[in-house]
């Protein structure tokens, strides 16, 4: 039965208009004219699926590697992603931050902290060393490197070439709960160490083993997760398929999920970082996740389909994922992607969901 919608006479209209006028004056606004928009039956994010080329991404990077400074000034030298469905802003989607980050042969960026959390993920090139609270850490390709919040970090490129790589961070999510806090550090470089493994690695970077005698901080206290134990993890997980073992999360799909050794949380407290493998000929189902996430392809070709996009995908290029939006793969050679989302803080606010289905 539906329920009838008494028809109102014009001096309750007069009244009722005076009353919308009242709250408006008065800085309010009556839940019963805004439910459809702040309570949705299914999350309606601002943010589009996109793709950005590394092809279009890297000369872009090259040119301002000329033209920019790297120092104070350029800070950094990272230039973000923009979703197109959140003009003005400098986001991937409403609570990652993505930037490709170019240092050009023999070049220093200063160290300079922040409340924000970061990573950087390597798709190409080595020679660079970034500096976590003195601690120096090389970049490889396929490298994880961790610069969890309010750690002094610095980067220094050893080699006469250059290097770029993508910059993950939850600057969006930081900014809308106004909780950044930012500090330069010194301009000279903390140290110009370039050792094989950073004393970080050297402490807990044993599979399975725990340091007793250090201490247990909040953050993951590994700052780099190396290509070579990714790698072998996800290509165990796949023979074991093939033997007919359980491991991989649906058939000829593969994923780590990057932890902390100490806890064996997420490794950053407000981003999850995996990486995904599919053996040729794979076909994934549609999944659905409530928060938002960001892909780079690291090895292999396929085809992406995001909600109603679709998008054929080759290495370096990335593409975000909006909450709620289908997310579907389908590779005939091989993949390898990495990807980065929001979901430790969902879980933490109870706010996690996910939905997956078979595609026919």
């Amino acid at each position: 039965m539906t329920a009838t919608v008494p028809e109102i006479t014009p001096q309750e209209q007069e009244q009722l208009d005076e009353l919308y006028r009242d709250f408006a004056a008065a800085h309010m606004t009556p839940l019963w004219t805004q439910i459809g928009g702040l309570m949705p039956t299914t999350p309606r994010p601002d943010s589009v699926p996109f793709l950005w080329r590394w092809s279009t991404l890297l000369p872009l990077a090259e040119k301002a590697g000329e033209l920019v400074p790297v120092g104070r000034g350029g800070e950094r030298r990272a230039i973000a992603l923009a979703n197109p469905g959140l003009p003005g802003t400098p986001y991937a989607t409403p609570t990652l931050w993505a930037a490709i980050q170019y240092l050009g042969p023999r070049e220093e960026a200063p160290a300079h902290r922040h409340t924000q959390t970061a990573f950087r993920f390597v798709v190409e090139g080595e020679g660079v060393w970034t500096n976590v609270e003195g601690d120096p850490v090389a970049m490889r390709r396929g490298d994880l490197l961790l610069t969890p919040g309010m750690h002094f970090h610095e980067h220094h490129n050893t080699t006469d070439r250059p290097m770029a790589w993508i910059d993950g961070l939850d600057i969006p999510l930081v900014r809308t709960i106004d909780a950044s806090f930012f500090e330069f550090g010194p301009d000279e470089l903390a140290t110009r160490e370039t050792p094989q493994a950073s004393r970080n690695e050297r402490l807990w970077g044993h599979p399975g083993l725990t340091p007793v005698g250090a201490p247990t901080p909040k953050a993951s206290p590994l700052m780099a997760y190396r290509w070579v134990h990714t790698d072998a993890a996800l290509t165990a997980q796949l023979e074991l398929e093939s033997e007919g073992h359980p491991g991989v999360v649906e058939p000829g799909h593969a994923v780590v999920r990057f932890t902390n050794p100490a806890t064996a949380g997420d490794c950053l407290s407000t981003m999850r970082c995996e990486m995904h493998r599919l053996r040729a000929g794979t076909s994934t189902g549609t999944t659905r996740t409530a928060g938002s996430s960001v892909w780079q392809v690291f090895e292999g070709s396929g085809v992406v389909t995001v909600g109603d996009e679709r998008y054929e995908v080759g290495r370096g290029d990335l593409f975000c994922v909006p909450s709620w939006a289908g997310l579907a793969l389908d590779t005939d050679s091989g993949l390898d992607a990495f990807r980065y989302s929001d979901e430790p803080v969902f879980e933490a606010l109870g706010l996690a969901r996910t939905a997956r289905e078979d595609r026919s």
